[in-house]
């Protein structure tokens, strides 16, 4: 059997993961097997649009619940590491400035099952992470991205 991909993350990420697990389980699912029962109870199945509904809604629940439960499964989770604190790594977060004149940023580098840009976290799998990965502040960087290439410049490591 092929070794399961680890999925990199914080101690609090994986606690939302666990919350979110419970509340499908427990809430979410019930709310869905009652909407069920309701729709049964209108009649002929084979026209029956809230029935179709609900157990569309019932397997997405379950497919969720799977896939948080194999996420928690193969966790790893990212320590804090103060050692380097000029070198980029899963968990730190990047001050950088896209060059020749761009604006500063800053992300900070998650696993893939926390990933959320918006927040300012960017999964490590992400070709802006891979990129900065390893690197040093001071370090111009080349960043390979589905519009080309750009080069940034990495100003601050936390």
């Amino acid at each position: 059997m092929a070794e399961e991909k680890k999925h990199y993350m914080t101690l609090e990420g994986k606690q939302k993961l666990e919350e979110e697990l419970e509340y499908l389980k427990t809430e979410k699912r019930k709310e869905v097997v009652e909407r069920i029962k309701v729709a049964r109870s209108f009649g002929d199945l084979s026209e029956n649009s809230e029935y179709d509904s609900a157990k569309e809604e019932q397997a997405f629940v379950e497919g969720r619940i799977s896939q948080i439960e194999k996420m928690i499964r193969n966790a790893e989770i990212i320590e804090e590491d103060d050692s380097n604190s000029t070198i980029v790594s899963l968990g730190k977060s990047v001050k950088f400035i896209e060059l020749p004149d761009g604006e500063e940023e800053e992300y900070t580098i998650v696993g893939s099952a926390e990933s959320d840009p918006l927040e300012g976290k960017i999964s490590n799998d992400s070709p802006m992470a891979q990129s900065m990965l390893g690197k040093h502040v001071g370090d111009v960087v080349v960043v390979n991205t589905p519009g080309g290439e750009m080069e940034i410049k990495i100003l601050e490591v936390k």
